[in-house]
């Protein structure tokens, strides 16, 4: 293996220090934090430069001759170790999350207040009873994980069955800044090696939590089973290397197309890709909301609050509102949803990025020939487009793009396999309408304003992760 990752002389920084305003940030690799500049990058979404060690892929692979550290690890006190976790991470005591969020200033699109309640509320993730629906809603208890499990057959044969822990690479979403510490708990519960690929919008979050794992427990299992590394999404270098069967078992991907499309090229017998790929999310308002003005205004509300979640960032985040309703009844709600996008929300800010300059343009001549009209405005505090079929381009920058419709039915056209999230209003037609929402390919469906809400254990993406995360063995005993 080719030891450590090429640095381009362009890049590379001075060792005896970094240049004034650009963050360094460090590497975790299997309990231990590695520091040092060698290689600078550029972020994605805002163009800013930041510092690396430079990757010694050796040391981010663990041999296939070594068991994995958490294998005879119960997995209770796997779960013991993420909840004292999860309260070693409160943010006023942690030191490590509040430089993070200074960090982030430079190198995510996310307004400070909002990552700063991404860090006050994440730690919930750990809790006891999340973890515990998790192990609970994928295996049905932890007894798969924790040893082997037997059945007979009517013959008298007897069949083992473990869920072995995984070798994954995590290419960790940028979005969320705080989502890391999902992905940090799901592959500890299943005891797998992992290697955390950061993204160039957060390449901090991932190490502090795991600083903080560390020290809690330095020799832990679950510390000595993480690694937390960042490079160049495409380098074909190094993915080239680590992307092998013979090193990692699974590539866990959250990411756009083109992060997707790029791993697909390194797929082959006995490696897997375990793919969160990007979803659309919409709403669905039937004409009850128009009862009252009191129900609009509640409507509109509910909406712009799945609508703005991470400033519409996320893949749960609403992009297009499908309405029953008479034309001047919906003009009516689309104003409302327009004022209720221009309010700070704890995952939102009254003003996020202005939607980009061909976005404009598109919207502005649309406009003008009349196939559509707006409300709001290009200043990324919330534009509201109505229409008579959804448009072409992709809402973003809290942008929502409402669409009359006969009836709730006629919006399963547009329904795919992209579509993530589907809320509901009111919430006794989501009965209705579950089962050809699922057989068009959406993933899930709640109520609306609770797109960002969660009952803990259940699906992500049409799948249980975690079932797919492990390994599973076999050991057939049949007596001839």
């Amino acid at each position: 293996m080719n030891r450590t990752s090429p640095i381009d002389s362009a890049s590379s920084v001075d060792p005896a220090g970094t240049p004034a305003g650009i963050a360094t940030a460090p590497f975790f690799v299997r309990g231990a934090l590695v520091e040092g500049q060698d290689v600078r990058h550029t972020s994605r979404d805002l163009g800013a430069d930041f510092t690396t060690p430079a990757l010694d892929l050796d040391q981010v692979v663990t041999p296939r001759s070594e068991l994995p550290p958490l294998l005879g690890v119960k997995v209770s006190e796997i779960i013991d170790f993420l909840v004292e976790t999860g309260h070693a991470l409160a943010f006023d005591r942690n030191p490590h999350m509040r430089a993070c969020l200074e960090l982030l200033a430079a190198t995510n699109p996310l307004p400070r207040r909002v990552v700063e309640n991404l860090y006050r509320t994440a730690p919930e993730l750990l809790s006891r009873a999340s973890l515990e629906s998790m192990v609970t809603s994928n295996f049905g208890g932890p007894q798969a994980l924790d040893g082997w499990v037997t059945r007979t057959d009517r013959r008298g044969n007897r069949g083992h069955l473990r869920a072995f822990p995984p070798r994954m690479v995590h290419m960790l979403a940028g979005n969320a800044p705080a989502g890391c510490i999902a992905s940090i708990a799901q592959g500890a519960l299943v005891k797998a090696i992992n290697l955390f690929k950061m993204p160039s919008s957060d390449p901090f979050t991932t190490v502090a939590v795991l600083r903080t794992m560390a020290e809690l427990d330095p020799a832990h299992p679950v510390v000595r089973s993480m690694s937390a590394v960042y490079w160049q999404g495409g380098d074909e270098t190094i993915e080239s290397t680590l992307y092998r069967p013979q090193f990692f078992d699974r590539i866990v991907a959250w990411g756009g197309g083109p992060a997707i499309m790029n791993v697909i090229k390194y797929l082959g017998p006995g490696i897997q890709l375990i793919s969160f790929d990007p979803k659309s999310s919409i709403s669905l308002v039937g004409r009850e909301a128009f009862a009252s003005p009191e129900t609009v205004a509640e409507v509109a509300e509910r909406v712009a609050e799945d609508t703005t979640v991470y400033n519409q960032e996320a893949c749960l985040a609403s992009r297009f509102v499908f309405i029953e309703g008479e034309r001047a009844q919906v003009e009516g709600f689309c104003a409302e949803l327009a004022d209720r996008l221009a309010v700070d929300r704890t995952f939102a800010s009254a003003q996020a990025p202005p939607p980009a300059a061909d976005l404009r343009d598109e919207v502005e001549v649309m406009v003008t020939m009349g196939e559509l009209a707006m409300w709001g405005g290009f200043d990324g505090r919330g534009l509201v487009v109505l229409s008579d079929q959804p448009v072409d381009f992709h809402p973003a920058n809290k942008t929502s793009n409402v669409v009359i419709v006969p009836s709730l039915r006629d919006a399963l056209a547009h329904v795919t396999v992209a579509t993530q999230t589907v809320g509901v209003y009111p919430w006794d037609r989501k009965t209705e309408l579950r089962d050809a929402l699922a057989s068009a390919g959406a993933q899930r469906v709640c109520r609306v304003g609770t797109a960002n809400m969660h009952v803990p254990g259940g699906p992500h993406d049409a799948m249980f992760a975690l079932q797919r995360f492990v390994h599973w063995m076999g050991d057939d005993d049949i007596e001839r």
